[in-house]
Parts: structure tokens; sequence; C-alpha cells
């Protein structure tokens, strides 16, 4: 998952609101939002080269999300895989920051990551490269691969976009809400260079990988997904995409 925007006890029926895209090659195996045969409280996408997944939520309201942190620097041999991060905060039957303490004392045994985890009541980020363990504020976030709410063009055009339709929900009905951030999740508008971050790759890759729908030959968006959660319904859609940001199918699930 590349890029997370989230609006926490903002709007007025739907206290938790994301729109995520997940970035990934094309060839690694996948399977679409679905309830887990092994675990069948959970609804998420599946890695299948690691079982794990990178958004999921639960029929009881855990959700968790996690985007990797950019540096191609970094050496992984050994390390565990950032997935089961996510399926594990989701399985966990304890209070969500007793699971999150867990990845404070753990975190060199992953590479970079960035966590959401929580419920409408509350919701904690934590990164274990920044090493804060954050219970967040109500507001509106962003975050790809740096830090929480780092200035990025993808993150900044994107929070500013999830506003504007959140803040612009007058029926506070969430009429149309769905569509709109599929629509902002798909804009794949490259940031001027001036703009671009500088996180050790080459200046072409900078340029690909920053609009919020990245597409190319061998790794893209592969899927945007919306959730809105309430204190009674919980609504989870799953747009997916195939080389060159094309679109292979549509889940739509509530709960």
């Amino acid at each position: 998952m590349c890029l997370i925007l989230f609006a926490y006890q903002v709007h007025p029926v739907y206290k938790l609101i994301v729109a995520a895209n997940r970035d990934e090659f094309y060839q690694r195996p996948t399977l679409p939002a679905q309830y887990w045969e092994d675990q069948p409280e959970i609804l998420a996408g599946r890695d299948l080269e690691k079982m794990g997944t990178w958004m999921g939520v639960t029929k009881t309201g855990r959700f968790a999300a996690l985007t990797n942190y950019r540096n191609p620097k970094e050496i992984t041999d050994g390390k565990r895989s950032r997935g089961e991060l996510v399926a594990n905060a989701l399985a966990f039957e304890g209070h969500v920051s007793d699971y999150m303490q867990t990845l404070v004392e753990n975190k060199h045994q992953y590479p970079g990551y960035n966590i959401l985890s929580g419920d409408i009541n509350e919701l904690f980020y934590y990164s274990n490269v920044g090493g804060e363990l954050r219970k967040l504020e109500p507001g509106i976030y962003g975050v790809s691969n740096h830090f929480l709410d780092t200035d990025w063009p993808k993150v900044n055009k994107g929070k500013e976009g999830l506003a504007e339709i959140v803040l612009g929900d007058e029926e506070r009905l969430g009429s149309g809400l769905v569509e709109k951030l599929l629509v902002l999740l798909q804009n794949a508008e490259p940031a001027p260079d001036e703009f671009l971050p500088h996180t050790g790759v080459s200046l072409e890759m900078e340029r690909m990988l920053s609009p919020l729908f990245i597409r190319s030959e061998q790794y893209g968006t592969r899927s945007s997904t919306v959730m809105f959660m309430s204190d009674d319904e919980i609504q989870y859609v799953e747009r997916v995409f195939s080389r060159n940001g094309v679109k292979d199918g549509e889940f739509r699930i509530k709960m």
C-alpha cells in the first residue's frame, strides 16, 4: 500500500473514512478483498507470496493498513514480511494499543514501514523508522512511503481532495462519496520535477511514483480501496487494476 488518505472523526456519520491505493509489481500474486477462509472475521485482500495483507477490517470494526517506507539502501535480507503486521493487527484479540506496543518492541524485525490500526474510537499510528507511537486526534491525514503527513505532492493533493469531498458532504448521508473518492484515487497526474521528493531512486522513478495513481508496464496501482465506518455499518469497496491501470474488477461489501 503506497498511499493511505483518511478522515478520522471528521464526518458526522462516518467516523472513519479511508481512501487508499496499493502499489505493487503486477506479477506478484494477489487475492482481491474477501473474507479469509482461515480467519473468517477478517475482510481484506491477500498477498499470496507471503500470505499477509496491506489493508483490512474485521467484522467487529478493527481496521489496519500499512505502507512501506521507501529506502532503496535498506538491507532487508533476514527480515520478516511487513504484510503480516496488518494480518496480526486484525487477528489480535487484545486492545489495539497493546498490539501496537509489541511493534515498538520488535521494530528491528521488519523493513521500514508505517502502520495504522484501531477503530472509530481509537486510532494509532506507528513507524519503525520514525519510532514514535501516536494516538491520533480527529483530523484529515495522509501517509505514503515516508512518515505521516510528510510534505509530498501526492500526500498533499490527496489530503486536499479528501477534505473537499468529506467536508462538502452537506447532506451528511455519504451520497456519492464512494465514487468521488475513487475518482480522487485515480488521479494519475505526475508532480512537477521541482516538487518531487528525493528518496534515493532515480529522477525517472521519482516521476513515475509521484502521482496518486501509478501506471507502468511492470509496477503500478493494483487496487484502490474506499472504506466507510460508522457506529453500526462498515462499507468496503475495492477496485482492482491490471497492467497500465486497466480496471479489472470491483468488489463492494457491507457489514
